[in-house]
């Protein structure tokens, strides 16, 4: 009697008989379900419609379909608004401290050349 759990059985990710047969079939004929439509999307002589439908089906076998994607950041981290608006800030202070002695100089009625 089960105990709750599964016991015994074929153990996960194990094919069964038609299936491995089915498998070794197609590496034994050198040709499976793959090749056969990268063979019909890469024959030029075949009509666009047939090799664009052999390239769309091929394709997720080939290429994985992308996931999306959550961009995180932390709470401390300022959003790329922020960046931008600090370094604005950061550059009008700069230009106003070499702007400083300039200041200072006409203040003191002292001219430069």
């Amino acid at each position: 009697m089960a105990l709750g759990r599964k016991t015994g059985g074929r153990r996960r990710g194990t094919p069964n008989r038609i299936t491995a047969a089915w498998r070794e079939a197609a590496i034994a004929s050198g040709l499976t379900p793959l090749d056969y439509m990268l063979l019909v999307m890469r024959d030029e002589s075949n009509p666009t419609e047939l090799r664009l439908d052999a390239a769309a089906r091929a394709a997720p076998f080939v290429h994985p379909r992308l996931a999306a994607v959550e961009v995180v950041r932390s709470p401390s981290e300022p959003t790329p608004e922020e960046a931008a608006e600090k370094r604005r800030l950061v550059e009008k202070i700069m230009a106003a401290l070499q702007r400083k002695p300039e200041i200072e100089a006409s203040a003191n009625g002292v001219t430069t050349l």
